[in-house]
């Protein structure tokens, strides 16, 4: 897709991504279109089972030019990095930049939540922040993208067609004006055309 003049000339500081079923080959689609130098950092929340272990990022490391990590509490948002929310915990941005999990009640029946991440990483980051909605069979995230819209942020949500579970991505499309919908293979080169202008 033609890349609009107004979403190249934004300084973006960070991507926060949100998916549930489907979302591991997803995510892998997206990653693989990312080169080695790619300057954003990358904050993931996947529904996974509260047991799971890092098996899936695992796989991504394996097949992801970037440096992948499950979150660690309080450490720094730092570029070219893809942070996951471990299992069982949501995941939020403070204002500092820093990352920090928490056991609080499930939202939208799910432990991470999506929506705890996204209404936490817009406050933190504002107009400077992009949030992309995936697969998934539920509605979380389709709040906290409102919110990113609302903070003035740029909003991405795979187009239903592409996903493997449409629900997640239609609530969203349902919740706020979104930027763009794109297929899922356009999603990473779409990235990459973002992150190229930012200073």
């Amino acid at each position: 897709m033609k890349i609009q003049e107004e979403d190249i000339n934004r300084d973006y500081q960070a991507i926060v991504i949100g998916t549930s079923a489907g979302g591991a080959n997803a995510l892998q689609t997206i990653f693989a279109s990312l080169p080695k130098n790619f300057n954003l950092p990358i904050i993931v929340v996947q529904h996974v089972h509260p047991e799971s272990d890092e098996y899936m990022i695992n796989i991504f490391r394996q097949e992801c030019a970037l440096n992948i990590k499950q979150v660690d509490e309080k450490e720094p948002v730092k570029p070219g990095i893809v942070y996951f929310a471990p299992p069982n915990y949501h995941l939020l941005v403070e204002t500092d930049k820093t990352l920090s999990l928490t056991v609080n009640e499930r939202v939208c029946y799910a432990r991470p939540s999506i929506d705890v991440l996204f209404e936490t990483a817009a406050e933190a980051y504002a107009d400077s922040l992009i949030g992309i909605i995936l697969t998934g069979g539920n509605y979380d995230g389709s709040r906290g993208l409102k919110r990113i819209k609302e903070t003035g942020g740029l909003t991405i949500v795979q187009d239903p067609q592409t996903a493997e579970a449409g629900s997640m991505p239609r609530e969203a499309i349902a919740a706020t004006k979104v930027d763009h919908i794109l297929p899922l293979t356009e999603i990473g080169p779409f990235l990459v055309e973002l992150a190229a202008g930012t200073k």
